[in-house]
């Protein structure tokens, strides 16, 4: 579509208007989707549209244009000469040349040949009207003479998209991605080992014994002890961190007592509490101690701990399955 065939002068009329009436933009809306709508209909079947048809709408398209004055009518514009070209380029690649298809190769010779590139073969003559003569087949492509004849029916810059190179050549497209195959050696697959319930215990039952331990430790005292020379082994912080676990359990059944005397924590053996001492008003109370590695480090240098009252434990072990772990 060129400015020549439209009757107006570049400018003049594509001039962005946004107080543009409603009603006249309504109507340019309603015929670009009309134009749009019947080249679309015929795209399944592009040899039942002849090129005339093509043409009348694009003239109809041009006369629309001279009344576009915003983006949304813009957009329909580009959106029905998108679609006309889709259509124009279809008919193209089924035009007939005498008894024949239409043949690339054939018309990219006698392009070159029009531009120059070679001399005019008997079957390739070039016409007579065209200016200046062809030149010998050393000369370079003259894009010009080509050029003016192009002009003379589009305006339109040619997009990337048509700058391949010779017609022949089509446009690489990337294939997807495939995925390798991750191939498994079916001689090192090992089944998960199947773990029942009865297979999971202890060496031992470790906290049973160990606060029977403590308790036999503590009865042998025979008297109050601070309770952080009795449960800090100077050489294990875990084990000091295990005694006041076990530890836990004497005074929780009340076999042990705690109190602060003087302000010194301190613990000793005592009577176990019956139903009837819980009954006339005697009640539990629960206290929580905090105890990390800088409370051991310095109740050993304050209390001078040099020696621990709880012999040290080896370390427990676990089986699972069929194996041990510690």
């Amino acid at each position: 579509m060129s400015d020549i065939e439209m009757g107006s002068a570049p400018g003049d009329d594509f001039i962005y208007d946004p107080d543009q009436d409603p009603e006249e933009k309504r109507i340019v809306r309603k015929n670009y989707r009309s134009l749009a709508k019947s080249v679309e209909g015929q795209q399944a079947n592009p040899n039942d549209y002849t090129a005339e048809e093509l043409t009348n709408r694009v003239h109809q398209a041009d006369k629309l244009f001279n009344k576009v004055k915003g983006p949304q009518e813009a957009t329909l514009d580009s959106h029905f000469l998108l679609m006309a070209s889709s259509m124009g380029a279809q008919k193209a690649r089924a035009m007939k040349s005498g008894s024949g298809t239409f043949d690339i190769d054939d018309f990219v010779s006698k392009l070159v040949t029009y531009m120059g590139g070679r001399k005019p073969s008997e079957g390739h003559p070039t016409n007579s009207d065209d200016e200046g003569n062809s030149d010998d087949g050393d000369a370079p492509l003259n894009w010009e003479k080509i050029g003016r004849k192009a002009l003379a029916k589009s305006r339109r810059v040619p997009i990337t998209g048509f700058m391949l190179g010779p017609l022949s050549i089509e446009q690489k497209k990337r294939a997807p991605a495939k995925r390798a195959k991750l191939e498994k050696n079916k001689d090192e697959e090992r089944k998960p080992q199947e773990l029942k319930e009865e297979d999971i215990s202890r060496s031992q039952n470790e906290t049973t014994k160990n606060v029977a331990t403590l308790e036999a430790i503590l009865q042998g005292e025979g008297h109050a002890i601070n309770i952080f020379r009795f449960i800090i082994n100077p050489n294990d912080f875990a084990q000091s961190v295990e005694n006041i676990f076990y530890l836990s359990f004497l005074i929780r059944d009340g076999k042990v007592a705690f109190e602060m005397d003087t302000g010194e924590p301190i613990i000793y053996m005592c009577e176990q509490p019956t139903d009837v001492d819980y009954a006339g008003g005697l009640k539990k109370r629960q206290k929580v101690f905090e105890f990390d590695m800088a409370t051991w480090r310095r109740a050993i240098d304050v209390f001078n701990i040099t020696e621990t009252k709880i012999p040290q434990r080896p370390p427990a072990k676990t089986r699972l399955g069929d194996k041990w772990y510690g």
